[in-house]
């Protein structure tokens, strides 16, 4: 009670994200019923269709899993997030030592920021901003590069083989300088008296680097690769169906797991084929946590989150 009253400010300023987490995050949870039901709408309210909707036992999530698509937008979904998480934490890990590195504090923060602004964009505004370059009758590649150098115009909207490097490239340009900044604040951490000793012994600034500055962070690196790997299942619904104009040329490298859910949704409304999905997902990325986390354990246990 006494560590209450002494840190009720605190406390209350954490008010507001509780209850959004409880919200969006908590209440949601049972929802997980809905997979196991015929769920259909027979007029009333949410809760009496869900009672008068029969309950099917795991047929929703045979159908999910029997679709005929089923593997490769499982494949898409998994290698994606692979290459995201490996990639991803690489150049975002590159551009926070590269930002620690600038002796210039003012033009540091203004990378800083310039690698942050994609991340507050929607995924709306970056998938016209491609447009822009990707269109074939109006794209600057097309007709400001490629045109005046006589070579015929790219069909991106329809070709496949351009667009898993798209979609790489959108991803990383987005989210790294979010994950660039974590990492920074990680490194702004390191006591200053490690680089000053290793600099009298010799050591050079990649010595540095590699001795010092990333075995510091070497427990935020795998927190985040941790929390990444928790969301393998899982496919950024916007950059999937939005950068690709939702082209179904395309289907074969964009169509994903959370992009297959929502067309299907649309096409049948079958929401408990839906929330078989959503469950599906959510259990195979709490099976891989938990083995990740089992891996770095018996690797080092001062890294593991439990």
């Amino acid at each position: 009670m006494r560590t209450f009253t002494r840190n009720r400010a605190l406390l209350l300023m954490t008010l507001p994200g509780l209850l959004l987490l409880i919200a969006f995050h908590y209440l949601p949870i049972g929802g997980i019923l809905i997979a196991f039901k015929n769920f259909r709408y027979s007029g009333g309210s949410f809760f009496t269709n869900f009672q008068n909707s029969p309950w099917i036992g795991f047929k929703n999530f045979e159908f999910f899993l029997k679709a005929p698509d089923a593997f490769l937008i499982t494949r898409n979904t998994v290698v994606y997030n692979l290459v995201f998480i490996g990639l991803g934490s690489l150049i975002a890990l590159f551009l926070a030592i590269a930002l620690n590195e600038l002796r210039n504090r003012r033009l540091a923060k203004v990378y800083q920021t310039t690698i942050l602004l994609p991340y507050f964009l929607s995924w709306i505004a970056v998938s016209y901003l491609f447009y822009g370059f990707l269109s074939v009758d109006k794209g600057i590649i097309n007709q400001l590069i490629l045109q005046p150098l006589g070579i015929d115009p790219v069909q991106w909207y329809s070709d496949t083989k351009y667009w898993p490097y798209i979609l790489i490239f959108t991803n990383i340009w987005k989210y790294a300088g979010y994950n660039c900044i974590v990492y920074l604040a990680s490194i702004t951490g390191i006591a200053q008296e490690y680089y000053e000793a290793a600099a009298l012994d010799g050591a050079s600034k990649w010595q540095q680097i590699r001795h010092i500055t990333i075995p510091s962070i070497s427990t935020v690196v795998t927190l985040l690769v941790l929390l990444g790997i928790g969301r393998m299942f899982f496919a950024d619904f916007g950059l999937f169906y939005q950068v690709p104009m939702n082209s179904g040329a395309l289907f074969d490298v964009t169509n994903v797991i959370d992009t297959y859910v929502f067309r299907a949704l649309m096409n049948s409304g079958d929401i408990g084929m839906s929330s078989a999905a959503s469950t599906f997902q959510a259990f195979v990325g709490f099976i891989f946590v938990l083995l990740s986390n089992y891996v770095v354990r018996k690797i080092d246990k001062d890294k593991a989150i439990l």
